[in-house]
C-alpha cells in the first residue's frame, strides 16, 4: 500500500538481480523527467537498490502547478531545467553511467493543437540529449527510453473471414453513425480486438504519438550506431499514486478520479466500451529496472503492459464503487480526433525477459483512491473538452 508520499512496496523478480548493471556494480543514473508521476517512483526504486541518482526535470506547470512535489526523494540530486537546453543537459550528464529518458509532454488531445510544444520537448529534446551524450568523455553504459503504446494507433484485430488484420483507423463517416467497433478493411465485417505485439505496423494517429515514435526511433538508431546498449519500453496506460489529478490530459483513471472527487459524473466519449491495457506504476517501474540490467533486451523495443483489456466504462464504475459515490455516467456519444477503439499488449516478449506484473487492477485502483483522499483535485475536464471543440477536434454522432 502507499506510504505518506504515495510510494509503494516493491517485490523482487526471480532470476536477474534487480537494478544491477551487467557488471554487477551499482551506477550513477540520470532520470530525465524524474520529478513526475512515473519518474519519481523510478527514482525511489533506484535509490533503494543502491544507485546514485540525479534528476533533470522542468517542473512542467500543467503537471506541478509551479510547485516542487512533496514526494521528492531526499537522497537524490535535482537539477531544474528542460532537455532542450544543451548546457543544462551537459551539467546533468557529468559522471553519469546510465540514462533513463522519461521527459516528455503527455496528452493526445492537446498535442493536436500545441504542435510546437510537443515536437520541441519530445522530438527535439531527445535529439539534444543524444547529441550532448556524444560530447561526453565518458561513454554511458545504458540508455532506456520511455516509448508509448500510442505509436501503434489501433491495436491488432482478428476477422473471422480474413484472419489477423492491422487496420489504420475508423472512418469519419463510420464514427458519425456511432458505429464504434473496428471493421475489417477487406470484407467490412466487425473485427475482434486481439493482443498487440511489437511486430504490428505503427500507425500514429496523433501528434503526441508521432513524437513518442521519434523518441523511440532516435534512441534505438543512435544506440545502434554508437554501440550504446539501448532499450525502448512502450508504456501502456499507467496509473497509480502521484498521478496529477488536476491535469486534464493525464490518464483516464486519474481524470475519472478527479471528476468523482468533485462530485461530478465521469465524462465518457464514444459508448464507453473501448478498451485499454492498464498497468500499475509499481509494475511499470519493475519493467524499467529490469531493462537496466538485462543485456538480452539491448537494442530492442518491448511492450510494457499487463495483457489484460479493460473497458473505459468499467474503470468509471470501479472508481465510483471504491469512492462510494452514486453518480451517473455521462456518455457523450461524441468522439475525438486521434482516439482509437481497442489496444492491449501482447506481453510475450517482455515476459520472456523476466517481467511479471503483480498488481491487480482493482487493488491498484484502491491504492489510487486511498492516496487521492489527501490530494486536492481541480476538475478541468470540461474546459479541456471545450478547447478541443473550439478547434473542431470533437465530433458528434448523427
Amino acid at each position: 500500500m502507499g506510504d505518506c508520499r504515495g510510494g509503494f512496496q516493491t517485490r523482487p523478480y526471480k532470476g536477474q538481480p534487480q537494478g544491477v548493471a551487467p557488471t554487477g556494480v551499482n551506477m550513477k543514473i540520470l532520470v530525465t523527467g524524474g520529478a513526475g508521476f512515473i519518474g519519481s517512483h523510478l527514482v525511489d526504486e533506484l535509490v533503494r537498490l543502491g544507485h546514485k541518482v540525479r534528476v533533470l526535470d522542468s517542473l512542467e506547470e500543467q503537471v506541478h502547478q509551479g510547485r516542487k512535489p512533496e514526494y521528492l526523494n531526499p537522497e537524490t540530486e535535482y537539477l531544474w531545467g528542460d532537455v532542450c537546453h544543451s548546457q543544462k543537459i551537459t551539467q546533468a550528464l557529468k559522471g553519469i553511467d546510465a540514462v533513463y529518458h522519461l521527459a516528455a509532454q503527455v496528452g493526445v488531445g492537446q498535442s493536436m493543437y500545441e504542435l510546437q510544444r510537443y515536437v520541441r520537448d519530445n522530438s527535439l529534446g531527445t535529439a539534444v540529449l543524444l547529441e550532448t551524450l556524444l560530447k561526453q568523455k565518458k561513454k554511458i553504459r545504458k540508455l532506456v527510453v520511455a516509448s508509448s503504446m500510442s505509436i501503434y494507433g489501433e491495436g491488432m484485430y482478428g476477422c473471422k473471414t480474413c484472419g489477423p488484420i492491422t487496420p489504420k483507423e475508423r472512418s469519419l463517416d463510420q464514427l458519425r453513425r456511432a458505429d464504434w467497433e473496428m471493421r475489417c478493411p477487406q470484407c467490412g465485417k466487425r473485427a475482434a480486438p486481439a493482443p498487440t505485439s511489437e511486430e504490428k505496423p505503427l500507425y500514429c494517429s496523433s501528434v503526441y504519438a508521432i513524437t513518442k515514435k521519434d523518441q523511440e526511433e532516435l534512441c534505438l538508431v543512435w544506440g545502434k550506431s554508437y554501440q550504446i546498449p539501448t532499450v525502448a519500453l512502450r508504456f501502456f496506460n499507467v496509473y497509480g499514486t502521484r498521478q496529477s489529478l488536476s491535469n486534464p490530459y493525464t490518464g483516464v483513471a486519474a481524470i475519472f478520479a478527479s471528476r468523482i472527487k468533485n462530485n461530478r459524473p465521469p465524462i465518457i466519449f464514444e459508448d464507453g466500451l473501448q478498451t485499454r491495457d492498464f498497468i500499475h506504476v509499481s509494475d511499470l517501474v519493475q519493467g524499467l529496472v529490469l531493462a537496466l540490467g538485462n543485456e538480452k533486451m539491448n537494442g530492442d523495443a518491448f511492450n510494457l503492459g499487463t495483457g489484460e483489456p479493460i473497458a473505459v466504462m468499467d474503470i468509471a464504475k470501479i472508481l465510483l464503487k471504491i469512492y462510494h459515490r452514486e453518480l451517473p455516467l455521462k456518455i457523450m456519444n461524441q468522439f475525438r480526433a486521434g482516439d482509437i477503439r481497442h489496444c492491449f499488449a501482447d506481453v510475450t516478449k517482455i515476459r520472456r525477459a523476466g517481467f511479471v506484473p503483480g498488481v491487480r487492477f482493482e487493488e491498484g485502483m484502491r491504492q489510487l483512491v486511498e492516496w487521492s483522499h489527501g490530494i486536492k483535485a481541480k476538475d478541468k475536464v470540461e474546459r479541456s473538452t471545450q478547447e478541443l471543440q473550439k478547434r473542431n477536434l470533437v465530433f458528434t454522432t448523427v
